[in-house]
């Protein structure tokens, strides 16, 4: 199953902002039920057979962001216009990702990137570009969408407050 990252929106039914209830039936719906997961979390996670792992993140009972983790099958993937995120390495993604937006490094984790303007943050453990048989520090493990002033530092959150009123 393909699952198309579409920031700040959200990611297949799973919309930003939608009720914690609403994104639980959400996330629940995207169970293989012929193959659950024994670490499923109701409300929290869910591994698909490939091992994708999709979990919400909600605040104030309000779907914020929505974490994938890199499946170890290639039966799921997760497409940011048209780029597998986590089939093609690291290095790769950020500098597709690049023609579409600003993509930076995080200044707390040289092997992770943020696209500030899309919401989008790619994570894995460490960097290793020129390594392709270290798989979790050549290709990411991780991708997270969310709401507009997730990443904000609480002055950012007051300025974006202000602005808006």
């Amino acid at each position: 199953m393909d699952f198309d990252l579409v920031p700040p929106s959200g990611v297949g039914p799973l919309r930003i902002g939608m009720t914690r209830q609403a994104a639980g039936a959400a996330l629940n719906s995207l169970r293989d039920l012929s193959a659950v997961s024994a670490s499923d979390r109701p409300g929290q996670h869910v591994f698909r057979p490939s091992g994708l792992m999709i979990s919400i993140h909600c605040v104030r009972d309000k779907l914020e962001a929505v974490e994938l983790g890199r499946p170890s099958l290639q039966t799921d993937r997760v497409l940011f216009r048209g780029v597998d995120v986590f089939a093609l390495a690291a290095r790769g993604v950020v500098q597709r990702v690049g023609e579409f937006t600003a993509i930076v490094e995080d200044a707390d984790d040289a092997a992770s990137f943020v696209a500030p303007d899309l919401l989008l943050s790619f994570w894995r453990p460490f960097a290793a570009d020129d390594e392709p048989d270290e798989e979790q520090g050549y290709y990411f493990s991780s991708v997270l969408l969310a709401r507009p002033g997730y990443y904000d530092t609480p002055a950012q959150a007051a300025e974006r407050r202000q602005h808006s009123s």
